[in-house]
């Protein structure tokens, strides 16, 4: 009898346990566009809970950008960031490391190798995050290397003036921009040298070069697209003229496009235009209203997470494994959710 019972019961858990799964909440990947005014700062914290930084924005400021990154980690309900990826040694994106360090423990250190600019700033730059990474794990990673953030892929197609060779997964195919895309100048400048990353969770893509200039932009998309089509593009050099090539841009075909610009920083019209327009667009959210470009090289207002230089607000993303994903405003608390692989999307200004 106590044999039939045991039998009866493992039964019944084979029969209902697929659908005990079905009903449970996947976590989120979650996204958070820091505000540092025009620099970068990008706090990604996986379904499994592990996190990533994307630079650590400006020194100075009495910690301000610090602060700002551990009040979305708290947020966030993390108490440790498990990896900071320096994409290069400019004063906006690693300047903020020792400050940060300060405020929250951080695993790994994760970068391209040693600087390449010939610059007093860029070698004092280099110098103060070598001091605070040499008290943490440090990795250095090279085109096709993977960051190991449990519960999604971060793969490296840029590094120290390098890129992938092949093409990704379901990538490859013949670009027919490449022939009008004028050569862009050579950069000498750590941009070039930049970190980029795409980041996966099942069918949503997202994609962080940097501050990746044309040159190399070109280098991903040309002649071959060797990266595919992404969800999300967060806008390469904070929205600035030297980067953001139409011929990336146009290959990536984004769905939605966040500029982590400032308001005085970024946010050019003509970067600006060429990703607003890009087809298959359906929005582009700014960090910053950029004051020196005018209306109409401004998203609406509620697209807008700072109408003014000292609002701090931040950009939320939230995306789902079937590529579904909503973009959310924490100034105005409007929101926009993106459905899986389409042209549609839902709008709600309900607060979260």
């Amino acid at each position: 009898m106590r044999i039939s019972r045991l039998l009866a019961f493992v039964f019944t858990v084979f029969l209902y346990f697929p659908l005990l799964c079905l009903g449970k909440t996947q976590k989120p990947l979650d996204i958070y566009f820091i505000d540092v005014e025009g620099g970068q700062a990008t706090l990604i914290i996986s379904p499994s809970g592990q996190s990533l930084l994307i630079d650590t924005g400006w020194p100075g400021f009495e910690g301000r950008d610090a602060d700002r990154i551990a009040a979305a980690a708290k947020i966030a309900g993390i108490s440790q960031i498990e990896f900071v990826v320096i994409t290069h040694y400019h004063n906006d994106h690693v300047g903020g490391v020792p400050q940060l360090a300060d405020k929250i423990k951080v695993g790994t250190f994760v970068d391209h190798g040693p600087n390449r600019e010939d610059s007093d700033d860029t070698r004092k730059l280099y110098a103060a995050y070598g001091d605070v990474a040499a008290k943490a794990k440090h990795r250095v990673v090279k085109p096709g290397d993977h960051i190991p953030v449990k519960g999604i892929d971060v793969t490296v197609l840029t590094a120290d003036g390098e890129h992938i060779a092949s093409p990704l997964k379901g990538a490859g195919q013949p670009n027919p921009l490449c022939a009008g895309e004028p050569e862009a100048p050579v950069d000498t400048t750590e941009n070039a040298r930049s970190l980029g990353t795409l980041i996966t969770y099942g069918k949503f893509r997202f994609i962080d070069l940097g501050d990746l200039t044309k040159r190399k932009e070109k280098y991903l998309v040309c002649p071959n697209n060797l990266i595919g089509t992404v969800d999300l593009y967060l806008t390469t050099h904070h929205g600035l003229d030297q980067s953001n090539a139409k011929v990336i841009v146009d290959a990536l075909h984004p769905r939605v496009a966040i500029m982590n610009n400032g308001a005085h920083k970024g946010g050019k019209a003509e970067a600006w235009k060429t990703v607003h327009d890009s087809p298959g667009l359906q929005d582009l959210w700014q960090v910053h209203y950029a004051e020196d470009a005018g209306k109409d090289s401004n998203v609406p207002e509620d697209f807008i997470a700072n109408l003014n230089r000292t609002e701090g607000a931040y950009i939320k993303v939230s995306a789902q494994s079937d590529g579904s994903f909503t973009v959310w405003n924490s100034r105005n608390q409007y929101s926009k959710t993106y459905k899986p692989g389409d042209q549609s999307a839902t709008q709600s200004a309900a607060k979260k």
